[in-house]
């Protein structure tokens, strides 16, 4: 009897150890995320100060500005200087709007006048900036959710159904396609005679950019979504296994990988946003609800810093004259986030109203991004988060501008902007430019109303 109630005893503390280790481990690789990390050593290439203002001329129409690529440059830092964006900023009127039915999820790449992009039915366009006015339309897949890239007289859009189609940027002639055997939604990137971007086969392209001939592909270690970035030679980006790489873009060689600070024993969560280079740092937001600054020579980890929520977000980052280098980003925890790019530290932040999945841009002095669930985009001022422009129209990735007007991608439409206080010969163009597409939208009443009274009367005399 003693014997039994001792080894009973013995049964009961066992068992409470063991709830005890398995209640730790629940706790360690569930219930805790590490802290957010900051190392000062980690080097900052703080930006050069701004050139002393140029003496003021008479206003004349500013050029237009190419944003021929996903993030206006090839670091994606999405950020249009004030320099080159000096007229385009709140307040603004509407100039032209076109729906076309079908989900945007990217915005759209401009060169010359032209407005290029691909809606989710794989359906390829080029616009005319001025009028809205389709120049072509192309279906180049059945499925898409990416921004295209201009370069060299050639558009470059991949697609969900697996393949990168190259067509002429002047009437949507396809010069060729590849199919790599995977979906791909990466934003492609082109330089000196090549095009990169990623699938979700794992693989990191690299293909000759008149042919289509494939000159490298790097193996990563989960999906590759986001479109690559550029800088000194290296290509940047991550996935869903949870890393950052860096490969030279010449063959694809690895530099360096880093695997970022999530949750423990492996349970971290995936890159999905394009990342974006500047001061000598790589920024990128993680499903894990962080947003992660690296060393760009060496992947070493500087800072990271929680939100509440996944940041499937792209990040915007800046040096805009006379505010503190930042990272603007939104997150699924319906805040959006102005960053100190040296220390991770907030600035400030935006209670928005629904989940923030797209990228911001910066244009000027203005932060735009959109809010998924009440489809809206709002314009912050980059100093304290101040509202400046609001607009029921957006979901994902809103704004984009040719240094005259600011365009704003919908949830299924472009919309055209134009400043209030800008030059008077684009205040011409503008005008000119609306008075099209009301005659445009006129004609289209009176052929539809021609075409319901035709109806009417075959029914009536039947």
């Amino acid at each position: 009897m003693l014997r039994w109630m001792r080894r009973r005893w013995a049964y009961l503390a066992g068992g409470v150890a063991l709830l005890a280790g398995a209640a730790v481990a629940i706790y360690l690789t569930v219930g805790q995320r590490p802290g957010d990390v900051l190392d000062t050593n980690v080097p900052f290439t703080a930006p050069a100060p701004p050139s002393p203002p140029a003496k003021k001329k008479k206003p004349k129409a500013p050029p237009t500005v190419n944003w021929p690529l996903y993030g206006y440059d090839m670091q994606r830092t999405h950020y249009m200087p004030a320099a080159d964006a000096k007229y385009v900023k709140p307040p603004y009127r509407q100039v032209w709007a076109r729906s076309f039915h079908n989900l945007m999820e990217f915005q759209p790449s401009i060169h010359g006048g032209q407005m290029f992009f691909i809606v989710n039915n794989g359906t390829a366009y080029s616009l005319r900036t001025t009028t809205g006015k389709i120049l072509w339309k192309r279906k180049i897949g059945s499925l898409a959710a990416s921004s295209p890239t201009w370069y060299q007289g050639k558009v470059y859009f991949t697609t969900l159904s697996g393949r990168l189609t190259a067509m002429n940027a002047k009437n949507g002639h396809i010069e060729w396609a590849k199919n790599v055997g995977a979906r791909t939604e990466s934003p492609p990137l082109a330089y000196r005679g090549r095009v990169y971007f990623g699938a979700e086969n794992d693989n990191v392209y690299a293909l000759d950019a008149a042919t289509g001939r494939q000159i490298w592909v790097y193996h990563a270690s989960g999906d590759v979504t986001s479109g690559p970035a550029f800088s000194k030679g290296l290509l940047y980006f991550g996935d869903y296994g949870g890393n950052v790489q860096a490969v030279r873009a010449s063959n694809g060689s690895l530099v360096w990988k880093t695997h970022e600070a999530g949750l423990p024993f492996g349970r971290s969560g995936g890159f999905y946003g394009t990342p974006a280079i500047a001061f000598g740092r790589v920024y990128v937001g993680n499903l894990d609800s962080k947003v992660y600054s690296f060393d760009a020579s060496n992947g070493k980890l500087a800072w990271s810093k929680s939100t509440g929520g996944y940041v499937y977000a792209a990040p915007a980052v800046a040096a805009v004259p006379g505010v503190t280098p930042t990272v603007f980003v939104g997150s699924y925890d319906h805040r959006f986030y102005a960053l100190n790019a040296r220390d991770g530290g907030v600035r400030w932040s935006y209670s928005a109203s629904g989940p923030i999945s797209g990228a911001a841009s910066v244009i000027g002095r203005i932060v735009y991004f959109s809010t998924l669930d009440s489809l809206h985009t709002y314009g912050l001022d980059v100093r304290n988060g101040k509202v400046k422009f609001s607009v029921a129209r957006g979901a994902y990735n809103p704004a984009i501008s040719d240094g005259r007007w600011l365009f704003i991608t919908g949830h299924s439409g472009e919309t055209a902007y134009e400043p209030l206080h800008q030059p008077k010969a684009t205040a011409a163009i503008g005008a000119a430019a609306r008075k099209t597409h009301r005659a445009r939208v006129h004609k289209k009443k009176h052929r539809h109303a021609k075409h319901h009274r035709h109806r009417h009367h075959k029914r009536k005399h039947r």
